[in-house]
């Protein structure tokens, strides 16, 4: 055994590792490079929210992964399936995505006329071109494979990752996995309505597969919940102004408010 007072990993006397060079400060705290000229007070405000969605995007994508590919393996009997976990992670989700909504409280610190100041040189960016935003929709359960082709400015990259997430399993495809595994069917929506209405009347006999689907439900809700607050934000910002990326603005994303990643688990309320 080796004598821990020999382990100088910890103590700065090792100085392999830093605060900063483990998180990588020096080139994080270099990503904020304002466009406006002079600069505009609020413009780092409005880059710094921005680029933090994109943090946590980022960490959401990387739960989401996980909780499916938990949802597609093998029988927990033979050391694959963790339901337990899957629904740990759908609950760290469910927190992250609060905060998400909280976020547009700061962004409403700035005023319309502190955006005015630097939004014409913004375009033609938007948040419609946030890649990982729409990987998570797909990963979700909502492709929209037509999203590839409406924006015009994605990178080779980026059209690959896209294309990756349109062909690969949603977490919805992770459910209905887990609901034929119990037995339950699966072969049309008029079977799984049905098939949830039993795991529903019979809670304790189905607690991890009703966690699930309350889980799911959670993540959807939250998703409707960041967009509604979102287009308000908007409409408070620009009112009824074009987008930068040439979209319509507020009125495209109240297009976006009825999108729903799980029709079934929401009609399942008038089924039971």
């Amino acid at each position: 055994m080796s004598d821990p007072s020999s382990d100088i990993r910890f103590g700065e006397q090792g100085a392999l590792l830093t605060y900063g060079s483990y998180l990588r400060l020096e080139q994080l705290l270099d990503a904020q490079h304002l466009e406006s000229e002079p600069p505009a007070h609020d413009e780092l405000l409005f880059i710094t929210i921005h680029q933090v969605y994109e943090l946590w995007f980022q960490q959401l994508l990387h739960e989401a992964q996980t909780v499916r590919d938990a949802l597609m393996s093998t029988d927990a009997a033979s050391g694959g399936r963790d339901l337990w976990f899957a629904r740990h992670l759908l609950t760290r989700m469910h927190v992250i995505e609060r905060v998400l909504v909280q976020q547009i409280d700061v962004l409403e610190t700035m005023t319309p006329q502190d955006f005015l100041q630097f939004r014409q040189r913004l375009a033609p960016a938007s948040g419609f071109q946030s890649v990982q935003f729409r990987e998570l929709e797909f990963l979700s359960g909502a492709k929209d494979p037509g999203y590839v082709h409406r924006f015009k400015g994605l990178s080779e990259p980026e059209k690959e990752r896209l294309a990756r997430r349109l062909a690969e399993p949603t977490l919805w495809d992770g459910f209905l996995h887990v609901l034929a595994e119990a037995g339950l069917d699966t072969s049309t929506d008029e079977a799984i309505t049905a098939s949830l209405r039993n795991v529903a009347h019979d809670r304790s006999a189905y607690a991890d597969i009703w966690g699930l689907a309350e889980g799911l439900l959670q993540h959807d809700e939250l998703a409707s919940a960041w967009r509604a607050r979102h287009v308000v934000m908007v409409e408070r910002m620009i009112g009824a102004k074009t987008g930068t990326g040439g979209s319509t603005g507020a009125e495209y994303l109240r297009s976006r408010l009825d999108l729903k990643y799980y029709p079934l688990l929401w009609g399942l309320r008038s089924a039971l």
